[in-house]
Order: C-alpha cells, then sequence, then structure tokens
C-alpha cells in the first residue's frame, strides 16, 4: 500500500479498495475519494446499492482503466433473505407488495428436518450456471433507458432473463421472527459467490417465489470483488485521515494472470505491435510486465498474438 498527501500533490495511479457504510450511493463513494485524492479521475469496478455495504473497488487515475475488466470478476457477499414477504424492490427499502408470511406452512417450524431440507432445495434450485431475470429498478438499460427509470415512470415491461453463475450458495443460519407488520417471517443468512451481474435480491426474490412464500433481502454485504477482500477494505473515516493507494502494479499482479516480456517485446507491445503470446488454457485479460517488474498493458490472446486491452506505458 502506498500513502500520498493530497494537498498540493498528483494523485497516484492505484485501486484503493472501500468499505462502503450504508446509506451511500456508489457515486457518493466516488465524490468522497475525489477530493480525498485530489483529482476528478476516480470510479469504480461495479455499483453496491445504497442498502449494501462492503467492498467497493475504486480506481484511481490510470487505474481507472483497470476497473472496467475487474467488474468482470467473481465477487463474494453474506446477505440475510426473509422469506414470507415481497417488495416492490426485492430488498428492504422498497414497498412491501404482499405478506403471505411462513405461519401454516412447512417452514414454519424451522428446526424441523423439512423445513430446512425445503430450504435447501429452493437454494439448491439456485446453484450453478442460471438463468435470471434482474429486479425491475435495477440499472440494465432496457431499449436505451434505465429500469430504475422506466420503473419510477410506472411502465409495464419485462425483463429478459440472462445467465449468471452462482458458484455457492450456502445457508449458514435461519430463525423465525416477525415483521413489522406482525407478519411470521422465516430470516435467512447466507453467503453467496456468482459471476459478475448476478443480482442478490433476484436471489432472495426466486427463492421466496419458489417456496411459494415471497422473499427479500434484508441486509446486502459484499465481500469480495475478485482478488480484493474485506481484509484490504478501509472505511471512509480512515481514508479521509490516511489515503491508502494499492499502486497499479500491485493491483493488476492480484487481479490478472502475470506474463513477464523483456525490453524488446515490451517495446514493440508499447508501439502498438500485437507480439506472439505464449498458449493460455483460460480466457481474459493478462497483466503484462516488463523488466524490473514495471506494469506495462493489460492484454488478451486473438490468435496467438497479444491484443491490447488498455495500455499503461
Amino acid at each position: 500500500m502506498t500513502r500520498k498527501g493530497r494537498a498540493g500533490s498528483t494523485a497516484p495511479d492505484g485501486l484503493v479498495i472501500v468499505d462502503k457504510p450504508a446509506g451511500f450511493t456508489s457515486h457518493d463513494v466516488v465524490a468522497k475519494m475525489r477530493r480525498f485524492a485530489g483529482t476528478r479521475r476516480v470510479g469504480h469496478a461495479g455499483t453496491l446499492d445504497p442498502m449494501a455495504t462492503g467492498v467497493l473497488v475504486i480506481g484511481v487515475e490510470k487505474a481507472t482503466r483497470l476497473l472496467g475488466h475487474l467488474a468482470l470478476t467473481e465477487k463474494g457477499y453474506s446477505a440475510t433473505i426473509r422469506l414470507g414477504q415481497t417488495t416492490v424492490t426485492d430488498d428492504a427499502e422498497g414497498e412491501i407488495t404482499s405478506s403471505a408470511g411462513v405461519a401454516g406452512t412447512a417452514l414454519t417450524a424451522v428446526e424441523a428436518e423439512e423445513a430446512v431440507g425445503a430450504v435447501k432445495a429452493g437454494i439448491a434450485a439456485l446453484t450453478g450456471d442460471i438463468m435470471q431475470v434482474p429486479s425491475k429498478v435495477s440499472a440494465i438499460k432496457i431499449d436505451g433507458k434505465r429500469s430504475y427509470a422506466r420503473a419510477r415512470e410506472g411502465e409495464d415491461f419485462e425483463i429478459p432473463a440472462r445467465p449468471v453463475t452462482v458458484s455457492s450458495f450456502t445457508l449458514h443460519a435461519h430463525r423465525e421472527a416477525k415483521a413489522e407488520d406482525g407478519t411470521p417471517v422465516l430470516d435467512l443468512d447466507v453467503t453467496v459467490v456468482c459471476s459478475s451481474g448476478t443480482y442478490i435480491r433476484a436471489l432472495a426474490r426466486d427463492l421466496g417465489a419458489g417456496l411459494g412464500v415471497g422473499g427479500h433481502l434484508t441486509a446486502l454485504r459484499r465481500t469480495r470483488v475478485g482478488p480484493y477482500g474485506l481484509a484490504a477494505a478501509r472505511t471512509l473515516p480512515q481514508l479521509e485521515e490516511s489515503l491508502q493507494i494499492m499502486p497499479i502494479a500491485e493491483a493488476a499482479a492480484a487481479a490478472f494472470p502475470r506474463w513477464d516480456v523483456d525490453e524488446d517485446r515490451a517495446r514493440l507491445l508499447g508501439n502498438g505491435v500485437r507480439i506472439g503470446m505464449p498458449a493460455r488454457e483460460e480466457t481474459g485479460p493478462v497483466a503484462v510486465f516488463g523488466p524490473e517488474g514495471r506494469f506495462l498493458a493489460l492484454v488478451e490472446e486473438h490468435e496467438g498474438k497479444a491484443k491490447s486491452l488498455a495500455v499503461f506505458t
């Protein structure tokens, strides 16, 4: 990690791993980081809803060019799902649209093997490669317009299902509870590891629907974006006191496969020449480093050659 002063200095290129507080939008955090770092060249790798907390990866200066590629990496979450009620937003921020509750269902006796088995079966059905319909208040564009904007205007529209991968969806605890309106509900504490583009509140909605009682998300904490986890994250007050920026070379080495090249190939790559690239089984971006550990570029293999995605020399 690198510590830099803010006043009158040029912000270093790198990443800041923020532990986002509840009530802040991702844009709010970017605005704070622009002030902390003394530059407007700041962005984030993947939105977190205001209700959610946890890992938000911020790019500063040249590192903003890494963000689109980091946003595509696997993510981890811990969450609480409430079974027995649905909301317009599929989370606790929205108006309740139904309160079926869990009374009189197999989910009432949470210690019963039947109840736990039903929940785990519902979770299993939402694990692996699945087709998911995002929430209507998501930021997905439908015919060029944000879904949440259409929903606010009362439009009647459908969002097509999209393929996502839920690598793991694990139940850790379950407990009976009473909602504010007195509805008997069942709260589940879960963890999820999933691909980019997966909506945890949609998992909560679909789990509740599959169990016939409805469901929504009441708490969400992102624990990881690619290799960057909560252990590396800092709160906004901590960052205001002491801005910690992960140098861009360190950030790239942690997030992408590494390829070291000699000076001649480094020069060719910097001049836009597509040089030969070692065969790899995996697809996706590769971080290229020159002599003395200089981070040069992100590339991907195309017909045996290195196609530049972003050059940093």
